[in-house]
């Protein structure tokens, strides 16, 4: 029987330019030759093309989605965006029990993610909403845990961020940012657990390094050679502990590198690192990161129908997928 292959490179795209072309001026014998003896087409890999607004570039999430689906599927962002445009983001009941269960213990509200306006892993915007939706329920104690990007943005990028951040703490008159680290640190996915434990000490027992402006910790980190994705956990406020009773959201939407962090939280056989087990914890999620943790997820999971997968394996045809430890749910796509 004929076999099919459907091989991804990541990062491989097409463009007539040859200056600041890597892919067009490297030697690409092999790719070359398919290209001229076989069929070809080019495929839009960003935007609306990939369920995406205008203007945002692609990612391995969204582009293996589309083509698994076959057709283009709103991207997490577009459902929350949507939410927030029609309002129902403010209404939404995962969101309002968990900044609720702060409030009615008088405890703390942390909101953690990725500080970026890449729209890869997460959006600022949403942490804004977040950020409006606390000020309408009345919470005292809100806290930021910010994971610096400098992987889809510019990699000394972050002071725009932050600043716009502390801009819209000051406007709406709540919320801190308590803590701030590279995702290096924050966001692994392949299983680097002493990255993740430095995360989480830093978050749970204050243990990183201590300085109350956040700009001059920025800068002092890049004089030490470290841009975004890579600086080292600060402290920025001595109540930035997530402690018992608290409530935390993870604002990040897509799932791969919010996994790790997520289970080092809320899972109750956890033997990657030694932690401190914090009790009535409530946690919960923009979408569905994971199996493994049961948590309360805003904006559940939607499976798509019809993919290619379902046609193949109803067609009694056998399939293999096979991807690098970091590809691997890309594939199930």
């Amino acid at each position: 029987m004929p076999k099919a292959l459907l091989l991804i490179l990541d990062g491989w795209g097409y463009r007539k330019e040859k200056r600041g072309n890597a892919i067009a001026l490297a030697k690409t014998p092999v790719m070359d030759k398919l290209w001229k003896s076989h069929p070809h087409t080019l495929l839009k890999a960003a935007g609306p093309a990939v369920g995406l607004p205008a203007g945002f570039i692609g990612n391995s999430e969204v582009g293996h989605l589309t083509l698994g689906a076959g057709r283009v599927i709103d991207s997490d962002m577009i459902r929350i965006n949507k939410a927030i445009k029609d309002g129902s983001f403010f209404r939404n009941k995962v969101l309002l029990e968990t900044i609720r269960h702060a409030k009615q213990r008088k405890e703390k509200l942390h909101f953690m993610g990725l500080l970026s306006d890449a729209g890869v892993h997460s959006h600022i915007q949403h942490l804004f909403a977040l950020l409006e939706l606390a000020k309408r329920e009345g919470v005292k104690e809100v806290y930021v845990h910010a994971f610096l990007d400098g992987r889809d943005t510019p990699p000394k990028s972050a002071a725009k961020h932050i600043t716009l951040l502390q801009h819209k703490m000051r406007q709406l008159g709540i919320g801190t940012l308590a803590t701030m680290m590279g995702r290096y640190y924050a966001m692994d996915r392949d299983n680097r657990w002493n990255r993740e434990h430095k995360a989480y000490d830093c978050m749970v027992n204050c243990i990183g390094r201590k300085i109350h402006d956040p700009l001059k910790a920025l800068q002092d980190a890049y004089s030490r050679g470290e841009t975004d994705e890579f600086v080292k956990p600060i402290i920025l406020t001595n109540k930035c502990i997530v402690d018992e009773h608290d409530s935390v959201i993870f604002f990040n939407f897509r799932s791969d590198r919010a996994r790790e962090l997520t289970r080092a939280f809320v899972l109750g056989q956890f033997k990657k690192f030694k932690r401190k087990k914090i009790i009535d914890l409530h946690f919960a999620t923009l979408t569905h990161y994971d199996s493994l943790v049961k948590v309360p997820v805003a904006f559940p999971l939607v499976i798509p129908k019809k993919t290619l997968g379902e046609a193949i394996a109803k067609s009694g045809l056998t399939q293999l997928r096979i991807a690098e430890t970091e590809k691997w749910a890309h594939v199930t796509y």
